[in-house]
């Protein structure tokens, strides 16, 4: 079936051909099938029957390559889990707090179970983002195995994720404490004669002696009063306050569209670090002291405590304590590690930047290529760049587009937002100096690993394909120098572009790799495809005229342009015919949605059998 519909294509195109030559104002509508000619090999491919998605082996592809993910984030849930139990057990239960519980309730537990899941997180948060920690561990440590290093591409990932925890336990402690203080206050204004209402009254006159339970002074002070008074309640107002806009900020519609003001409002971050670490100083949550338990314990005294102090009652007036402020131990030593981080950026982003080359392409793009005393890279890495003249504060995450083995590095900037927009039109400027420029970095990304794959394929969505630029600019290196130690014999590379100026940003790396391929006879090692999305009927058609030509109408190479996305069904199905027993490396640099349909693929098409095809999913995140 297949056959004959080829050579129902060929006789069409061939009769299109022909009436093209007769006359030489041949108009669109008259070539129907050639607006599709340069597609031909996709709507062959469409036409095969489809294989039918096995969602039990979809499934079990998916526990084979995220094994480790979801064990490690089973073990963080797991000890999650396990600090707010035995946290809420301990204060539910113990003697020391039984007094305490008369007034509160279980609250109390709740409230400091919570806040010890929040020590835990807050811990955590910054680990993460520690990124010369990361590179680290993903370049020079030797045990660090290729799925170890998959998980430090999720390092973002994680970081969401324990935010979102924070966020969690966070309304957890706010509302418990909400009902503790109110509590409090109706046990302070309680004139019946009860526990709750005696432990309440005892004397705040004594402070420093410890004996009092609860924190409102008296029956005019008011929860607000406490709430802004006390270093527990300040404190937490800010913690909260700081939380609130760094998550909000952290959408991804503000990160996009905004970006400088998630730069400023993630660094409020340093105000809940430090609110944390004094948070429990004021010590509002008090328990029986051990020397009053053993003169007076609870379960002996609770019910005689009309009698207390009587001189015929063994039972005496309890003592209190504050609970000792342990955040800061939980926070220090990723704090100390942090600073260490942030000194080291600082350091490096002193150093001179040397411009030695600018260039404007189209669609809004600059390119810098730069020097810099004792810079070193490897290809797919990315760096911090910042314009002292634009903002002082503000560094933006920009991929390398040079190869490790060329003299300088350089990366590709689009504006797409006002920080990068006045950089651009700074450079533009023909009589005024040229801005200075700091860089931080370089910094790992997956993009590393792509030589440790025997099959590679790259996929880049518009400025997306930078990473590309500097795994292609290397492989020609590499050809160049004969290296036999290149363990990849075949690399997919599809470019997905809205602008058909875009492909000019590349395009003499990818002739030069063409003529390169050809003179050693490796025509296939390097498969690219380039994909234009946004294009209309005078586009397709001028190329579509132009189809015999031996060069491409719109990129000028000899691989023709496709117009429309890649079917990515079918594009798999034939990676994993033609190589039955490789390992795959996917990696992209693109939208959130084409990863989605990736990763799909990429578990679909991987065998359960180690010693078949395996696709591995790598996404850029930075």
């Amino acid at each position: 079936m297949t056959e004959v519909v080829r050579e129902d294509f060929l006789e069409e195109a061939e009769l299109n051909r022909s009436s093209r030559k007769d006359s030489q104002t041949l108009r669109w509508t008259n070539v129907p099938f050639l607006k599709d000619l340069s597609r031909i090999r996709i709507a062959e491919s469409s036409l095969l029957p489809r294989r039918a998605p096995n969602h039990l082996l979809t499934m079990g592809n998916w526990v084979v390559n995220h094994w480790f993910s979801v064990l490690f984030l089973v073990v963080w849930l797991g000890l999650n889990v396990f600090l707010f139990v035995d946290a809420f057990l301990k204060y539910e239960k113990a003697d020391k707090y039984y007094y305490t519980r008369k007034i509160l309730g279980s609250t109390l537990a709740c409230a400091r179970a919570s806040a010890l899941c929040l020590n835990f997180n807050s811990m955590l948060i910054l680990l993460p983002v520690c990124r010369n920690l990361l590179s680290f561990l993903r370049g020079t440590c030797s045990f660090c195995s290729r799925t170890l290093r998959k998980q430090l591409d999720h390092n973002l990932t994680f970081h969401k994720l324990v935010a979102y925890m924070i966020c969690l336990h966070t309304a957890i402690h706010i509302i418990a404490h909400l009902f503790n203080f109110d509590c409090y206050s109706r046990s302070r204004q309680a004139t019946d004669g009860s526990l709750a209402s005696i432990l309440s009254s005892l004397s705040h006159d004594e402070k420093k002696g410890g004996s009092w339970l609860n924190p409102i002074q008296s029956r005019n002070t008011t929860v607000e009063y406490v709430t802004f008074t006390s270093i527990a309640g300040l404190t937490g107002v800010i913690m909260t306050i700081a939380l609130i806009l760094m998550v909000t900020s952290a959408t991804e519609f503000i990160r996009r569209s905004y970006f400088e003001v998630f730069w400023y409002t993630h660094h409020l971050f340093i105000f809940y670090i430090l609110g944390l670490g004094i948070h429990g100083i004021g010590g509002i949550v008090r328990g029986q002291t051990e020397e009053s338990m053993n003169e007076s314990h609870p379960r002996k005294c609770a019910e005689s405590f009309e009698m207390w102090d009587d001189r015929d009652s063994h039972c005496r007036r309890p003592k209190f304590e504050g609970h000792p402020p342990e955040s800061w131990k939980w926070i220090l030593a990723p704090v100390i590690l942090y600073i260490c981080e942030r000194i080291l950026r600082f350091y490096r982003s002193q150093q001179k930047v040397v411009i030695t080359k600018v260039v404007m392409h189209p669609s809004k793009v600059l390119e810098l290529q730069m020097n810099k005393r004792g810079f070193s890279m490897e290809v797919g890495q990315y760096i911090f760049v910042n314009c002292p003249s634009i903002s002082l504060l503000e560094w933006h995450p920009f991929t390398l587009t040079s190869a490790p083995e060329e003299d300088f590095f350089s990366i590709h900037i689009r504006a797409a937002g006002d920080w990068t927009e006045n950089l651009i039109r700074a450079f533009e400027q023909q009589y005024s100096p040229i801005p200075r420029i700091e860089v931080d970095g370089p910094f790992g990304t997956a993009s590393e690993d792509v030589f440790q794959y025997e099959v590679a394929v790259l996929v880049g969505a518009g400025i997306g394909v930078t990473p590309f630029a500097s795994i292609l600019k290397s492989i020609w290196y590499k050809f160049q120098c004969a290296d036999h130690n290149l363990k990849t014999k075949k690399i997919y590379f599809y470019w997905i572009c809205r602008e058909t100026g875009a492909f000019s940003w590349f395009n003499n790396l990818l002739t030069s790799l063409e003529q390169e391929m050809e003179e050693l006879g490796k025509v296939g090692f390097l498969n690219y495809r380039l994909f234009l999305t946004g294009w209309d009927s005078n586009i397709v058609g001028h190329a579509a005229l132009n189809f015999d030509k031996a060069t491409d109408i719109v990129t000028g190479l000899k691989q023709k342009t496709s117009f429309g996305r890649p079917m990515w069904d079918n594009e798999f199905s034939t990676i994993a015919t033609s190589h039955p027993k490789s390992v795959v490396g996917v990696f992209l640099c693109g939208p959130r949605t084409l990863a989605k349909s990736l990763r799909k693929c990429c578990h679909r098409y991987s065998s359960l059998d180690p010693r078949k095809v395996q696709f591995y999913f790598n996404k850029e995140n930075f």
